[in-house]
Parts: C-alpha cells; structure tokens; sequence
C-alpha cells in the first residue's frame, strides 16, 4: 500500500504502528515496525446517523462558484448551512469590508476543498456553476436594472431621512439634559465679557435645527447580491478549466479518504500547513485540536523512506498521528496509523 520496498530497521526507527478503524477511543500497542494494513469497513456498514440526511428536500441548491480549480460559496446563509448541516468548514479568504488591510480575520467567500464541493455536489445539495461571458445586456434586462437602481436609491434616502430624524430626536432629547448646565456656561461667558442678558447670542437658541451630513449617514453592506450575473452549470464529472480535478489519480484517491472519514462523523480541513492532504479532528474545529495528519498514498504510486520518516516526525512533533491511507480493490480503503516513538 505504501509503496515500500525495504522494511524500516527497528534500530533505527521506533514506531508505534496500528490500523485503527479510526474509531474515536483507541488502544495502541507497541508492536513491529510496520504492521500490515487491513481495510476498513464498507461504507454500507457505517452507522446511518454519521451522515448527513439527503437534502432533495431542499428547493433552492447550495451554489458553488468555481473558476480555475477554486470553488467558493458567496451567500452567507450557504456558508453556514455547509457547516452546521454538513460538517464542511472551508476556509474564509475574503477581506472584511470595514478592515481590508489585515489578515488576522478574513471574510466571505468561502473557498472549498475540491472534495468538499464534490461530496455537496454528489449529495444534491450545491451545483457547480462558473460566470459566462460578459454581454451587453438585453433590453427587458436594462429596464430591470434600471428599475433596480431607481429602488435602490429611494432605499437610500428613505433610510437617511429616518436616521436624520432619529438623530434630531436624541440630539434634542441630549440637548434638555443638559439645558441648565449650558445656560450657566452661557451666563459666565456673558459676565466675563461684561455683556448684558439681552445680547445676542452667537451660539443661536437651543431648538435649532439639525441637518445629518450625508457623509455620516450608516449604509448597510449586504453580504450576498441579489444576482450573481449570468452563469452556466459545471459538471463536475468530466475535467474543464474550471474544474480539472475530475478524473485525475491524486484527487480520486484523496475524494474517497476524505468521503470514508467524513461519512464516520469526522471533521476534515486542508493539511497542507502540517505536510499531509487532510487533518482529521474529532468535533468542531473550533473546539478540538485535530488527532490525526492524514497522508493519501495513491495505488502503485511510491512514497520514499526520508519521506515518510520525515511526515512521521512532524506529526508526532505536533502532537497528532500520521495516518496512511490508500485506496484498494474494490474501492475498500487500507488505514496504517504511524507515531515516532524515538530511537531504541
């Protein structure tokens, strides 16, 4: 399965090696080097509750906007069903609008790993769709727009003349509490420049009225538009420049470990920031560290000694366990769970 042409010396590298059924207790024992790795369970024998119901119910589809290989999902409501129903997290990589110039906290879209937008896409849950060709717009399409533009804007000032309004009724509400205090402030300054009572004031009478600058008015920022412009449906079974993961080795192999641990309740996310393809956590990301650093061995490809030497230090150094995983006949999948255990 993974590719080894010489056995590990037990001199030189210290391993605690199991196959676990990726269960959530487990018990290791300190065996060979290598142990032999034996399949999981079929999919038909995985417990029903550990999936996420079919979602024909649903009449609007989740989209998925793919474009060079990325899908991203722009609707804030998508996002969130896509993790609270799906057990899919994604990565945020948009800026936020009121901080652009910093990276700590990021925004909408949603961008997904190729396996998650297929698994959605194999469940009846999303589409895949790509943005056409930019085209003049027909006539019935620039009446709608300009329909559009023309609500948008009487939105915009209904919306100032309330603010305008509810700033003048807690300007004149602050103005009252504080009417003694300024008629005292104005009697000091009266007596300090020797002027009588029936002076004009420069400062005018306290009901003046008050005009909202523009300029301060609050404008909401929708985070969804209502149309995405023209698009066209991707299928993501046959490869095209918007999607050329189908059919390629390394994506299948990775989409059947990432379908096998999702459908057994795991969560997953990208691994590439400790040098595997998935990491593996037990419940919500955040609220649990991920257990397992999870490495696809594609069937016949090899995987060399220093590397996996080097993938079993690093996840071991970080406290987590490399997890091998390679497809078999049949679609059964083999897992061989690797610690670094030191020399001997």
């Amino acid at each position: 399965m993974m590719g080894l042409q010489h056995p590990l010396p037990q001199s030189m590298l210290g391993l605690w090696c199991s196959a676990p059924e990726v269960a959530a207790s487990q018990c290791w024992a300190r065996g060979p080097c290598i142990t032999s790795p034996r399949a999981l369970p079929q999919r038909g024998c995985v417990p029903h509750s550990c999936r996420s119901p079919p979602c024909s119910c649903h009449s609007a589809m989740i989209r998925i906007h793919v474009l060079e290989g990325a899908a991203l999902v722009w609707s804030a409501e998508d996002a969130r069903e896509i993790r609270e129903r799906f057990r899919l997290v994604g990565t945020l990589v948009g800026a936020l609008a009121r901080k652009p110039r910093q990276n700590a906290r990021l925004g909408l879209p949603l961008q997904l790993l190729p396996e998650e937008a297929r698994l959605l896409a194999e469940l009846g849950a999303a589409v895949l769709v790509r943005g056409t060709k930019t085209q003049p717009p027909a006539e019935g399409e620039e009446l709608t727009q300009a329909a559009e533009v023309e609500a948008y804007q009487r939105e915009q000032e209904e919306s100032y003349q309330e603010q305008q309004r509810l700033a003048g009724a807690e300007r004149g509400a602050l103005l009252a509490r504080l009417a003694e205090r300024i008629a005292q402030g104005r009697a000091r300054r009266r007596e300090q420049r020797g002027e009588t009572p029936d002076t004009v004031e420069d400062s005018g009478p306290l009901d003046s009225p008050f005009v909202l600058p523009r300029g301060s008015m609050m404008v909401q920022l929708p985070t969804a538009r209502r149309h995405l412009g023209r698009v066209e449906r991707v299928d993501w079974t046959s490869p095209s420049p918007d999607w050329p993961h189908a059919g390629c080795p390394a994506h299948e192999a990775r989409y059947l470990v990432f379908r096998e641990l999702w459908g057994r309740g795991y969560y997953l996310s990208g691994g590439s920031k400790f040098g595997g393809d998935f990491l593996v956590y037990p419940g919500d990301p955040l609220r649990f560290h991920a257990h397992y650093i999870v490495l696809c061995c594609p069937p016949g490809a090899p995987l060399p000694l220093r590397a996996l030497v080097a993938a079993t230090r690093l996840g071991t150094g970080v406290k987590k366990t490399l997890l091998l995983c390679s497809p078999g006949a049949g679609g059964a999948l083999a897992f061989t769970s690797l610690q670094w255990s030191g020399l001997q």
